[in-house]
């Protein structure tokens, strides 16, 4: 007898238009369903206006409105992933022509009415080059529109309103798009919305309806319930029952085709997984921290930052003074050796009689072994740490300088 598991998926499209499309998903898990509405929406990359740069602004709307505007506007971003690069992964220091897009608005108001600044407005520079300078490859994979705001200049689709102006008022400003996923932010998401259902009439019982008298009544059914077959007043529920069919209806925001994002879609999902099956494959070699040769504790390096010093405490100290982020003799730090006091520097008169305490005390509180008035902690103790020099009495796991660790090599840490 075959059973679902034996069933390869089937996909099958009720509905397509240029911006959205509407399908069902079946012989799948609910877990891959969801992860795949997931990627959809958030790993799919596109580029958006990440920077403005505001020259003129006599409008009413402030220059932080205006820029989250413009950077709301969906862009064209067909064949994203090789048409351009990330910012991270590019050479450059602050943005070319191969990580980045820059647009340019410039709109001035001289007629006594009022003017709509809509996206239409917005006009890519295209990208210079040298005598010789031929194009590189993500620039020749670039349609004659990518990077243009959808829809623009096309009378079946409206432009996105950015503000509105009177006589005498101008906008001018620069904007650099890049390349990003929704996971970053919203902006660079290809999707407006994704619809997800499945189990319309609530046979597995996942969705508990709050009602009054019935729920059947005041919780109508929608389109999707005609796909499946209603049940039955006298049906038996079943605990092993699991989802097998899910409806979408993706509706893009115009910068990617539907297609394009679900054939995108599935590419990074099995990408993830795959990922996923590599790192739990034994016999993989994994990063580590700090170079074989050199490596001291937890694969770090012993010359500086974390790792232990002949002469106590860490963060990068140096032997003079021995104090952390390499301060001058008698600094405060992290991690502290002689003559030196942690958690804020302490002064000549505090530090007189080999005496500091961790929070800025003073030689009168804490002097030649008298009670420690510092945390109401005893002489020989503070916060549960002892010391080599019990008659100290500092704070926070002390020795004979005070600090977050101990003269000792071997004795250097947190509160040993």
């Amino acid at each position: 007898m075959q059973t679902y598991e034996d069933n390869e998926p089937i996909v099958r499209i009720r509905d397509y238009k240029p911006d959205r499309v509407d399908f069902v998903l079946e012989n799948v898990d609910l877990a891959f369903a969801n992860s795949f509405r997931r990627v959809v929406q958030a790993d799919i990359p596109t580029i958006a206006v990440d920077m403005v740069e505001v020259e003129a602004n006599t409008t009413v709307l402030p220059d932080e409105f205006i820029a989250h505007r413009i950077g709301m506007v969906p862009l064209v971003s067909a064949n994203c992933d090789e048409g351009i690069r990330y910012t991270r992964d590019c050479l450059c220091l602050s943005g070319c022509q191969y990580c980045s897009i820059e647009l340019r608005l410039d709109v001035s108001c001289n007629d006594n009415r009022t003017m709509d600044v809509t996206s239409n407005h917005l006009e890519v520079i295209p990208p210079t080059y040298t005598d010789g300078e031929t194009p590189g490859d993500e620039l020749t994979k670039r349609g004659e529109d990518f990077g243009q705001p959808v829809g623009k200049n096309k009378a079946d689709v409206p432009p996105v309103l950015i503000c509105k102006i009177r006589k005498g008022q101008e906008l001018k400003l620069r904007c650099v798009a890049k390349k990003g996923i929704a996971k970053e932010h919203a902006k660079w998401s290809p999707c407006s919305a994704v619809a997800f259902e499945y189990d319309p009439y609530n046979k597995l019982r996942h969705t508990t309806y709050w009602h009054e008298t019935d729920p059947r009544t005041e919780w109508p059914v929608g389109e999707n319930a005609k796909e499946e077959e209603a049940p039955r007043d006298d049906e038996v529920f079943d605990f092993n029952a699991k989802p097998r069919k899910f409806y979408f209806d993706v509706e893009t925001d115009g910068s990617l085709g539907p297609q394009e994002v679900i054939m995108k879609g599935l590419a990074e999902l099995q990408t993830k997984l795959a990922n996923l099956i590599l790192g739990l494959k034994e016999g993989v070699d994994l990063p580590t921290g700090g170079d074989a040769a050199e490596a001291g504790v937890n694969g770090h390096v012993s010359a500086g930052g974390w790792a232990p010093q002949a002469g106590g405490g860490g963060w990068g100290q140096n032997a003079a003074s021995g104090a952390g982020y390499a301060s001058p003799a008698g600094g405060g730090g992290w991690s502290t050796s002689g003559g030196s006091g942690g958690w804020g520097t302490t002064s000549p008169a505090q530090n007189t009689g080999g005496n500091t305490g961790a929070w800025t005390t003073s030689p009168a509180q804490n002097a030649g072994g008298a009670p420690n008035t510092t945390w109401g902690t005893s002489p020989a103790q503070a916060w549960g740490a002892s010391s080599p020099n019990a008659g100290s009495g500092s704070g926070w796991g002390t020795s004979t300088q005070q600090g977050w660790g101990s003269p000792t090599q071997q004795a250097s840490g947190w509160n040993l």
